[in-house]
């Protein structure tokens, strides 16, 4: 999966927002690639995010064996992870 797709992708999301319905949008306008969402305090591989947003991280999905996991190979991605970040009280 290419950076260029990837940040395309991000900035859509960006755009509308990370939920349900906007999952559904991208699964519709990409429907070769993979895409979920999550808490980013779910996430526990130790890769950094391909891109950031105000909001949520992305991150690369591998569906290449039996299970989805996380990769930091984007040859390997089969789609995007956006994780929600919660913003912190200062």
């Amino acid at each position: 999966m290419e950076q260029a797709l990837i940040e395309r992708i991000a900035d859509l999301a960006a755009g509308q927002g990370v939920d349900e319905a906007s999952i559904g949008k991208l699964r519709e306008a990409y429907p070769q690639t993979i895409f979920s969402f999550c808490s980013d305090d779910d996430v526990t591989a130790d890769l950094p995010p391909v891109a950031e947003r105000e909001g949520f991280n992305v991150y690369l999905i591998d569906a290449s064996s039996h299970c989805l996991a996380l990769t930091g190979d984007p040859a390997n991605a089969s789609g995007l992870l956006f994780a929600t970040v919660e913003e912190e009280d200062e």
